[in-house]
């Protein structure tokens, strides 16, 4: 996902519907189809508090924003990093620190808001867009670290916060966007917006705004906007409480094992990563699996029990259905809060007020895509369930194929085709090689950029590491944070964000970091991946390029703040360069002799890539 703009940050941060311009996306592991669903977030930076408190800033907004209370000073996030790149302290920054942060940032913004809103002065650019694009500093500094962190590293204390404050950033939110004083003066630059010759740029922002605006419920009755803070509200507290039963769910659902002959199909390898995990939840003697955000589960296609394929399946599948994780109902509650605001709004449908502004426009185009493809891809995967079940009926299996069932048979139905499993290729493809010498060595080739990495700056967790990106000219274009192994405290799946967008207005460079949920391997272990897992890699990467290579003068509009359905073109372009013959010889080598993969090898990689396509498309669809 990609929220973006004015201070929305917060407010997609904690589970609230965005109002203001965003830009989402959701994207799945292994081909260019599977990423279009997998989730990220990358939100847009603004000014420092040293900035707002610049000349810049009209002295009749300064004059309103009182000084921050002495109790908070010892805060963090009051004071502007002094780290490279302005990266967040997280050598100073504790769990204590957000909320108080959350609410001082709201309440400054406010101030500059009303300020805004109550000029005598005749509505401008500078006056009105621009000063809107300095508010909040402080609001987006903590709530786009709060977002890295809540989704990367999670806690009791934090999910707390985010409850609390999540209800709380939604009427700060409402509070911007229906405040009709506030629009009247957006309006007004809108509907000058020709008159005189500016910047396209500025024409773009001026255009961002009161599309928001707009979008938010500005132009609705008051009665109306009564019952869309309510609405508002009460989303608030949806969005917060799924994301947190989803990702409790993930955890209790990972399937614990007490006899390892259950794992049987499984390497040595991962056998230890399943005794590591289960040690790292005081279950030492047994053996877990965990569980990705992906219903289908990667252990699936070589465990040999399918009656453990079966238990596995199902933990995955009803990991939200469940016990204190089943949010069956609250998710209908979202449905019809969200068609209601959509129809307050003027829209028939929520699906019709969602692509308004993005690339497919309609609900009708963008079935009609959809459906285009059912043919195709359900006679694809009837046949590939016609090959499996032949295999199974030759095998003696006397059983129809089952969804269980579906990842074995596949890889064993691809060995016969392709004459190539997993095990033959992940001794190629060891994590830090594939960063290093394919992700990095392909970035060098097409752009010239170069890599540093950082130990001196701090991290919110030991798996993360940092680079310091360089230019082809040799000067500074940006911090790079890389976090790919699973936790139970992490968001499923695989995203870019940034905790610092690059902005001309600031001066300021992206600060982006790449999340995923790779298999931690067991200590003295080389981190092997598969190559949907490389493939991933080079996705994330290439919305991390997006991010890096932002030119522009205002944040609403830096890097990732696009139409979600373009926001994935630099991301699979730059996956593609992972089976480019020179990248791909310079990482693809095995992790213990250093050897290039086999030609032979190389050509199974290639020949069986549409494999499985019918059951990724209709899983897609």
């Amino acid at each position: 996902m990609v929220p973006s703009g004015i201070r929305s940050t917060a407010i997609a941060t904690l589970g609230i519907p965005n109002v203001h311009h965003v830009s989402t996306d959701i994207f799945l592991p292994g081909t260019s189809m599977k990423h279009f669903i997998r989730r990220r977030l990358a939100l847009s930076a603004l000014l420092s508090v040293a900035a707002l408190e610049g000349a810049c800033v009209p002295a009749a907004i300064r004059s309103r924003i009182s000084p921050v209370p002495a109790a908070l000073g010892s805060n963090p996030f009051f004071l502007e990093s002094t780290l490279p790149y302005h990266a967040p302290r997280f050598d100073l920054i504790r769990n204590e620190h957000y909320q108080p942060a959350l609410e001082e940032g709201m309440r400054q913004q406010l101030a500059e808001i009303d300020a805004i809103a109550k000029q005598t002065q005749a509505p401008t650019f500078d006056n009105t867009i621009l000063a809107m694009e300095k508010s909040g500093a402080l609001l987006t500094r903590v709530s786009k670290t709060f977002l890295a962190v809540v989704g990367a590293n999670t806690n009791d204390t934090l999910q707390k916060v985010q409850e609390v404050e999540a209800p709380k950033l939604a009427a700060h939110n409402d509070a911007i966007y229906l405040n009709d004083q506030l629009y009247r003066r957006v309006k007004s630059v809108y509907d000058r917006r020709g008159s005189s010759i500016r910047p396209s740029e500025q024409r773009a922002l001026i255009e961002r705004y009161n599309r928001d605006f707009v979008r938010a419920g500005a132009q609705i009755s008051e009665a109306d906007k009564v019952r869309m803070r309510s609405i508002n509200q009460e989303l608030s507290k949806l969005s917060t409480d799924f994301t947190n039963k989803l990702l409790a769910g993930t955890k209790v659902g990972a399937l614990v094992v007490d006899n390892v002959s259950q794992l049987d199909g499984l390497t040595d390898a991962e056998i230890n990563t399943a005794a590591e995990a289960a040690k790292g939840r005081g279950l030492a003697g047994k053996w877990i699996l965990p569980l990705r955000n992906t219903t289908q589960q990667p252990a699936q296609a070589e465990l040999k029990n399918r009656a453990v394929r079966q238990r596995l399946f199902e933990q995955s599948t009803l990991r939200t259905s469940r016990g204190d994780s089943n949010d069956t109902k609250g998710i209908r509650r979202m449905s019809e809060l969200r068609a209601e605001r959509a129809q307050l709004l003027g829209y028939p449908t929520w699906a019709a007020y969602a692509l308004a502004t993005q690339g497919a426009k309609t609900p009708e185009n963008a079935i009609k895509l959809l459906t285009d493809l059912v043919p195709p891809a359900t006679a694809k995967a009837r046949a590939e369930a016609a090959d499996m079940q032949k295999l199974i009926d030759a095998q003696g299996g006397g059983f129809k194929l089952q969804p269980w069932d579906w990842q074995y048979y596949s890889e064993q139905v691809r060995k016969s085709k392709y004459d190539l499993d997993e095990s033959q290729i992940k001794p190629y493809f060891e994590l830090n090689n594939v960063l290093q010498n394919g992700v990095f060595y392909a970035a060098n080739k097409l752009y010239g950029l170069t890599f540093k990495e950082r130990h001196d700056i701090p991290v919110y967790h030991p798996d993360v590491r940092v680079f310091e990106v360089f230019d082809a000219d040799g000067s500074p274009l940006a911090l790079f944070y890389a976090d790919y192994f699973k936790r139970d405290n992490k968001s499923g799946g695989a995203w870019m964000d940034q905790f610092v967008d690059q902005s001309r207005l600031t001066g300021w460079k992206p600060v982006v970091f790449n999340v995923a949920n790779f298999t931690k391997p067991a200590p003295g272990q080389p981190a092997l991946l598969t190559f949907d897992d490389v493939t991933t890699m080079f996705h994330e990467f290439g919305h991390g390029l997006h991010g890096m290579f932002s030119r522009v003068q205002y944040p609403t509009l830096s890097g990732t703040n696009v139409p979600r359905d373009f926001v994935e073109f630099p991301s699979q372009f730059n996956e593609h360069w992972a089976l480019e013959p020179t990248v791909f010889a310079n990482y693809a080598k095995h992790n213990q002799t250093g050897a290039t993969m086999p030609q032979a090898l190389v050509d199974k990689i290639k020949q069986s890539g549409t494999f499985n396509q019918g059951f990724a498309m209709t899983e897609l669809l």
